[in-house]
């Protein structure tokens, strides 16, 4: 994709910001601080001024149905990874879903997709992205955050990164690549829905977003997006 690249020393939220500026052309802004970046939700992103990349992408989708929207997610998370891969040597990069990016059982990532549909179609599409990069210490009550420093040792261009992550985004991706790199995709883990806790396997997340699990009585569970939370192994 051609994008017309924006740097903002500060902003209230890049989401927002493409939202008020977006026409038809994509385009990527990114900024060295947000006033009021924001998670899903009415979760916040902490953010150390000038230590992280925040960003936020303008994208025209083709020929994408509300109901294939999830391949955008799965598109943007490998993404993601992908550019990281070759710089984390140690512990594991994967994929929480449906899109936060982990290192180990620690937070690196987080996206926000917000899509505008009209005449069946989704006809525009903001990706913002909070990507921990060189900040060392975190503040909030963010339960598990990480940066991509305190994982390598070493300062990282954000730059360098949002032009490798921007260059290669292409929604003509395999989903098995996206499962293949979930989070918990190996063994039993404790989960909570409206029901209460219990213990599951990843089985897959289907092709509409959909997350599939197995619990300790053979039964399988589907959730839409926000219908069940991930435990930590001693909650």
């Amino acid at each position: 994709m051609n994008y017309r690249f924006v740097h903002l020393p500060e902003t209230d939220s890049t989401n927002r910001w493409l939202a008020a500026h977006a026409d038809e052309h994509d385009m990527v802004v990114w900024t060295d601080f947000q006033t009021a970046g924001r998670g899903c939700g009415t979760n916040s992103w902490e953010s150390e001024p000038g230590q992280n990349l925040l960003f936020s992408m303008l994208i025209h989708p083709t020929d994408v149905a509300p109901a294939r929207q999830f391949a955008i997610s799965m598109a943007i998370s490998l993404d993601i990874v992908r550019p990281l891969q070759p710089l984390v040597t140690h512990g594991e990069l994967s994929i929480k879903w449906p899109n936060d990016i982990y290192w180990n059982d620690r937070k690196l990532a987080g996206i926000l997709i917000e899509s505008q549909i009209a005449a069946g179609l989704i006809r525009q599409c903001i990706i913002g992205v909070g990507l921990n990069v060189n900040q060392t210490l975190f503040r909030s009550d963010a339960p598990n955050p990480v940066s991509l420093r305190q994982i390598t040792g070493q300062q990282h261009d954000r730059e360098a990164l949002l032009r490798q992550i921007a260059d290669r985004f292409t929604l003509d991706i395999s989903a098995d690549d996206y499962r293949a790199l979930l989070y918990r995709r190996r063994g039993m883990h404790p989960y909570r829905d409206a029901q209460g806790d219990f213990t599951a396997e990843l089985l897959t997340v289907e092709d509409d977003g959909h997350l599939l699990l197995r619990d300790s009585q053979q039964h399988t569970r589907r959730y839409a997006f926000k219908e069940v939370t991930f435990l930590k192994s001693e909650e």
